[in-house]
């Protein structure tokens, strides 16, 4: 991915999670947005016409978007801090998860568990290297590994994103192991 087209897919993400206002659209329940008014707001800012958003959404590296069948519609897959439901079906998680964050939320995850602060979901990894990536990015990473599986044993409900993020509301610190 372009710099360009990664400043501009950092944008779209900004909007189709967080601040769909800031260009005056409006999601729906389900976190859908047109796409015609998406092109049209981001490109004030962005220049951006169809085949951009199509290459953003078919080249970003973390599969954060998805269209509807006739490309008429987009949404982002998951990390909302808005109120949408993204359709994502309950899953029977592996018995192990991991949860890659940066040394300096260690002593907040230590006294409170996974919360998922601004967003809808704690974001969980199917493996230890993803989690590793995801903790590099936030400073020196820390991994924790999650007992997912004991989870959903006692009650939790788990969701798999369309692009291989798990999802759960909290994870209760007695259901963590510091791995790193």
């Amino acid at each position: 991915m372009t710099d360009r087209n990664n400043s501009t897919s950092k944008y779209i993400s900004l909007i189709l999670r967080h601040k769909p206002e800031a260009i005056g659209i409006t999601l729906d329940e389900h976190g859908w947005a047109n796409v015609d008014e998406l092109l049209a707001g981001v490109s004030r800012t962005h220049p951006l016409d169809m085949a951009g958003l199509e290459e953003i959404v078919r080249t970003d590296e973390k599969q954060r978007y998805s269209f509807n069948e006739d490309k008429t519609l987009i949404r982002a897959n998951q990390g909302h801090s808005i109120p949408v439901d993204v359709e994502l079906e309950a899953v029977t998680p592996p018995e192990i998860l991991y949860h890659g964050t940066g040394e300096k939320y260690v002593e907040s995850i230590e006294a409170q568990g996974l919360i998922p602060k601004t967003r809808l979901y704690v974001h969980l990894s199917g493996d230890y290297e993803t989690a590793f990536k995801v903790g590099s990015r936030h400073g020196r990473p820390r991994i924790y590994q999650v007992h997912s599986g004991q989870m959903a044993a006692e009650g939790f409900t788990f969701y798999r994103s369309v692009n291989g993020v798990w999802l759960t509301k909290t994870v209760p610190l007695h259901y963590l192991t510091r791995m790193w």
